[in-house]
């Protein structure tokens, strides 16, 4: 009898406070939530974010919050989003530099990149634009190829730095298409873009939504994006892999929140977030300033973050960044 006991009482305690700790999850979120972007104001994570949680914020009745914590690319941001409980409560915004950050600082990042963070779903992917000066006399990637295997290293492509996402686009690019040019990293995006604007240097890779602007007005010359198909702002300039084969390397902006977080929070702010991507308002929102809106599942988007951290140490290795 007294055996009996002990097992039925656990057990109806176990069903009476399952309701309650369900209902608890269901109400998720009961105050506002912090969503800390991991980079300045005005980048394509800030621009992704906020166009992204004010729709959550809107159709769910609830404050999203959104703080920037720039610095170290985003690796500052992070350090802040491990410390805090695992909750739901803050969401980390960062982009495929997350990636390359377990790379370029290896060892002196107070986090493990893919087991302190859960990835939620990302929200925008980001494709690069193959572009040159106006003033080199190339008109299509077909002619860049020719005139870079016809002088070796004598084009100067720049990077937004070492490790980047323009710089691993361009030792894609070089590889793919058995061409040399030469690398010259600068501090940002904005540095890489001047340079290549003077003339200091001839060719880079940029985001689309960077150089948009610049292209429209004839400072930088359009050759071919890095996604697989074209882009709907450029229907004429075509994809890169369809002159260089397997040349695809793109993007995203992605939402986090600590790892330990409960499934079912993880689940309801995944699926706010997938209705919020499927609002036409931020869909176009999002694809006036060249983001194309993406959605994962969690375990979709654990996946990419794993297959991209294995294609990133492959392209570390290969350019030197680690050993």
């Amino acid at each position: 009898m007294k055996s009996c006991f002990r097992i039925v009482v656990p057990a109806i305690l176990a069903a009476f406070l399952f309701p309650i700790a369900t209902i608890a999850q269901a109400a998720y979120p009961d105050k506002p939530v912090r969503v800390l972007v991991v980079f300045p104001p005005g980048g394509s994570n800030d621009v992704t974010a906020r166009i992204v949680f004010n729709t959550v914020g809107k159709q769910m009745g609830k404050r999203f919050t959104i703080e920037n914590r720039g610095g170290a690319a985003g690796s500052l941001g992070a350090a802040v989003v491990v410390e805090r409980p695992a909750d739901g409560y803050t969401v980390m915004v960062q982009s495929t530099t997350h990636i390359a950050n377990a790379f370029m600082y290896k060892g002196k990042l107070p986090y493990d990149t893919l087991k302190d963070f859960t990835g939620v779903t990302p929200m925008a992917r980001q494709v690069g634009m193959l572009v040159t000066t106006p003033a080199l006399p190339v008109k299509s990637i077909k002619d860049l190829i020719v005139l870079a295997k016809k002088r070796p290293g004598a084009l100067n492509a720049s990077t937004a730095g070492l490790g980047s996402f323009v710089h691993m686009n361009l030792e894609i690019f070089m590889d793919l298409s058995n061409t040399k040019m030469t690398l010259v990293h600068y501090r940002g995006g904005g540095p890489s873009k001047i340079a290549v604007m003077s003339g200091e240097s001839q060719v880079t890779i940029q985001t689309i939504g960077s150089a948009f602007k610049l292209i429209k007005a004839g400072r930088l010359r359009a050759l071919g994006v890095t996604s697989k198909e074209r882009s709907p702002k450029f229907p004429n300039i075509p994809a890169i892999s369809e002159v260089v084969p397997g040349m695809v390397f793109t993007a995203w902006v992605g939402a986090f929140v600590r790892s330990g977080t409960p499934d079912a929070i993880v689940k309801q702010l995944n699926l706010a977030l997938k209705k919020a991507l499927s609002d036409p308002k931020t869909k176009k929102l999002l694809t006036d300033v060249t983001l194309d809106p993406m959605y994962m599942t969690p375990s979709q988007f654990d996946a990419r973050l794993k297959s991209d951290y294995a294609k990133y140490e492959k392209l570390m290795k290969k350019v030197g960044v680690i050993k």
